[in-house]
């Protein structure tokens, strides 16, 4: 007896779709880090926290194992067109942002679509980068204010990001974009 494939090529497309749109805005994003670090680097994790999208909105629109990581990959490659030196980073994020996105998920064992899976993800992305980047960046040079200031928002930034990726999610959802995908 065959099983029918979880990804389809509707699946696909959806995924393909959601890459190139999120992957506009990424793009968007990686033109504007340079102008936000030198300008108020504090803020930084807000904007970075743009690249959760991809997966947020597949996997509330289709609910399957694997979209968050197709999204994100898509998303990369589209985001590489606007800043071509910097397509090993976009790949970097997008791998560990749809694999933290993909293993919270498996956790629930692709069962549970709550709001508050996608907040959790959220949460340990925003976590991550703040640290990682706190150091990479050199942010420990700033007044303690726009330390704190950058840690608040790094977690923030991807919580925000989420609560705003959860709403064009539902809204595809509603509009049948998910139909006959599989998804729950």
């Amino acid at each position: 007896m065959a099983r029918n494939p979880i990804l389809t090529t509707r699946v696909l497309l959806v995924c393909a779709a959601i890459g190139v749109a999120t992957g506009i805005v990424g793009g968007i994003a990686g033109l504007l880090t340079p102008v936000v670090l030198a300008a108020i680097p504090f803020a930084y994790g807000l904007l970075l926290g743009a690249h959760v999208l991809p997966g947020i909105i597949a996997q509330e629109v289709l609910r399957l194992p694997l979209v968050a990581v197709l999204s994100h990959v898509m998303a990369a490659i589209v985001a590489s067109a606007f800043n071509p030196a910097w397509a090993g980073r976009f790949i970097g994020t997008a791998l560990l942002f749809g694999g933290i996105q993909e293993g919270v998920a498996a956790l629930t064992r692709y069962r549970s679509w709550g709001a508050w899976r996608f907040f959790i993800s959220a949460v340990v992305i925003g976590v991550l980068v703040a640290v990682v980047v706190f150091f990479a960046a050199h942010m420990s040079v700033l007044p303690l204010w726009a330390q704190i200031a950058y840690l608040a928002l790094s977690v923030l930034g991807p919580v925000a990001w989420t609560a705003v990726g959860l709403g064009i999610g539902a809204s595809l959802r509603r509009a049948g974009v998910a139909r006959t995908t599989g998804g729950r």
